[in-house]
């Protein structure tokens, strides 16, 4: 798809009844670097086609982070209730643990979890959570089907209202990022000594990485929203999804040290102070919140947009961003949708997000779909 405004998008999308976006080239061309170095340059990446396979779980409580275990299975965090869940892929989900002292409050509680690289050896799960002062990463032992006392990796990340952030993902560089909001207080997404409207990085034991972009700190990238959705493909490219306000939610490749732009720019700029997204969505067709890369693609899932949107990836633009093609899918059928992650087996699963306060539960939400995924 050549280069158009999004304006133009949007007439060429109703004409062909699919959504696209393409982006607009920045001033100063840049080479994209992530954990694994210089990325290449490919065509667009085959499309994939998801279908609903079967319900995985019911009847959960603002189902928020998810990780799989291996051997089988996965573990989802509840937002409210503070609670690990495992789902055993059968359509039964036991509690495991509530998280001791996750205080949820709006947009806040038991948010994010990941599984350590070397978990087979060290049982580490990693979790996400806001507590009365802050919002914390913690770590804790997954042994005999129980969780043990949680161990503090990162305290002080900014707590709000709204804004949290909460997204975690281990980078192939075995480091673990971690995506955080600016709790409605803008300035901090700028502010270089504030964790706040930031994408983060540090080792699993919690400390400042000696590569990291600037010495002595866990700061990544900064000039960020509330990044919702974290993800590396094979490239082993960061790619992050985030909330607009009431222009542009974005999806965006990652690059060490630079600026996306909040509260500055919303969306695409053209400035080379900033770094522009690979797409842009208006809020109520997104509100971006988890992704998940299988084969080179992007899914997306929804809040306010109540859908599934797909990502295809293309050759880079001058200033080094990859272009994109979406469509989006599932719109409306299944309500606000959370978190999507790639399975093990290939597929998808997807969790609504319809307890939240901000949806219309059916009798069985919220859910997590496993989401079938055919080469069209």
């Amino acid at each position: 798809m050549p280069n158009v405004k999004p304006t133009a998008v949007a007439v060429l999308a109703a004409a062909l009844a699919v959504t696209g976006l393409a982006g607009v080239a920045a001033a100063a061309p840049t080479v994209p670097t992530g954990p694994s170095g210089p990325v290449q340059t490919t065509a667009y990446t085959p499309a994939l086609v998801p279908k609903l396979s079967k319900v995985i779980a019911s009847d959960l409580n603002a189902p928020w982070g998810m990780a799989f275990l291996p051997g089988g299975g996965a573990l989802v965090a509840e937002r409210d209730s503070g609670n690990v869940r495992r789902l055993d892929g059968k359509g039964k989900a036991h509690v495991v643990d509530r998280v001791p002292g996750v205080v949820h409050a709006g947009e806040g509680g038991l948010l994010g979890l990941a599984i350590a690289s070397d978990f087979r050896k060290t049982r580490w799960v990693y979790a996400y959570f806001t507590s009365a002062t802050d919002n914390r990463i913690v770590r804790m032992r997954f042994e005999n089907g129980d969780l043990g006392r949680p161990r503090v990796v990162l305290s002080g990340i900014p707590k709000g209202f709204i804004h949290n952030g909460g997204r975690l993902v281990f980078g192939p560089d075995g480091m673990l990022y971690a995506g955080t909001g600016e709790t409605g207080n803008t300035g901090l997404a700028q502010n270089r000594k504030s964790l706040g409207g930031k994408i983060l990085r540090m080792t699993p034991a919690g400390r400042v990485p000696g590569d990291n972009p600037t010495k002595g700190s866990y700061v990544f990238s900064r000039g960020h929203r509330n990044v919702q959705g974290l993800a590396f493909d094979g490239q082993g490219r960061l790619i992050a999804a985030e909330f607009g306000q009431k222009t542009w939610d974005e999806l965006n490749l990652i690059k060490a040290g630079r600026n996306y732009g909040w509260p500055t720019v919303e969306g695409r700029a053209g400035d080379s102070r900033f770094v522009d997204p690979i797409a842009q969505w208006h809020p109520d067709k997104a509100s971006p919140s988890g992704i998940a890369v299988v084969k080179g693609t992007v899914f997306m899932a929804g809040l306010r947009g109540a859908r599934l949107w797909r990502i295809q990836l293309g050759s880079l633009r001058p200033d080094g961003i990859p272009r994109a093609r979406a469509e989006d899918f599932f719109t409306g059928r299944f309500g606000r949708l959370r978190t999507v992650m790639a399975a093990p087996d290939g597929s998808l699963w997807l969790t609504t997000s319809n307890t939240d306060g901000r949806g219309n539960p059916s009798s069985s939400d919220d859910r997590v779909l496993r989401i079938r995924l055919r080469a069209q």
